[in-house]
């Protein structure tokens, strides 16, 4: 089985986001979503892989065996596009995605160009629903707050 490339590896954030990121506009973008999740998840930022920053733990197992840890909310600032690791295939988030703005949806991810695409407070309510949803199906950090 292959092993998870997403793990925590306790580089700092700010020295990522400054080594990183070579775009003024992502770069203040990213400092942005660090003050906002950090807020709405009430965790601090960790690095988990090379590029993703990410908000809390959880562990997961899949039915085929597969398992591991991984942030509950997060997300990366790619050259293309920000990958947000925020969304939770419930109902309510079906609901609430439609009110986002201009997004592109990936299998796992959201991808937006830039944070002025979106509505910041429809984006907040994405990450409590996907925190809800993880800490009710998941061994979760969220859970002893």
């Amino acid at each position: 089985m292959a092993k998870t490339k997403t793990t925590y590896t306790g580089v700092d954030v700010l020295d990522f986001i400054n080594s990183y990121v070579d775009n003024e506009q992502k770069k203040a973008d990213s400092f942005r979503l660090i003050e906002l999740m950090q807020q709405w998840s009430g965790f601090e930022p960790e690095m988990w892989g090379p590029t993703i920053i990410g908000f809390g733990n959880y562990h997961y197992k899949y039915a085929s065996g597969h398992e591991g840890d991984a942030p509950i909310i997060g997300f990366s600032p790619r050259k293309a596009a920000f990958s947000l690791y925020v969304y939770s295939e419930t109902e309510r988030s079906k609901l609430l995605i439609t009110d986002l703005g201009k997004f592109k949806m990936g299998k796992a991810c959201i991808y937006v160009k830039k944070l002025s695409d979106i509505n910041l407070s429809t984006l907040q309510e994405l990450c409590i629903e996907s925190i809800k949803y993880i800490s009710e199906h998941h061994e979760c950090s969220c859970r002893v707050k």
